[in-house]
């Protein structure tokens, strides 16, 4: 499975209401170390589709969501579980040290 991509306006179906755990990544094009994490996450979904959701949200076509969330810094990845975010991780991480945040 894609990585899907949150919106404000799908943020709500996507994140919120999900019967399962959802990893958000925010990025922007620009950021390297985004490009860097990029495949691992994509890896991430790819693996593991049938026990999480994974999305990404361009902190520059989304900045409601990166205010929202308090988004200084990217990439960073929150996890939420039942609507609500329980783990949060800034920069560059491995697959393992990623999946640990679930």
């Amino acid at each position: 499975m894609k990585e899907l991509t949150i919106t404000t306006e799908s943020f709500q179906k996507d994140v919120l209401e999900a019967d399962k755990p959802v990893l958000v990544d925010f990025w922007a094009d620009w950021c390297g170390p985004c490009r860097m994490l990029g495949p691992v996450v994509e890896g991430i979904a790819d693996k593991y589709s049938d026990k999480i959701v994974v999305g990404k949200v361009n902190v520059d076509e989304q900045p409601e969501l990166a205010a929202k969330f308090s988004i200084m810094t990217i990439p960073t990845l929150i996890v939420f579980k039942n609507g609500q975010p329980v783990n949060t991780s800034v920069g560059v991480k491995t697959e393992e040290e990623i999946l640990a945040l679930l």
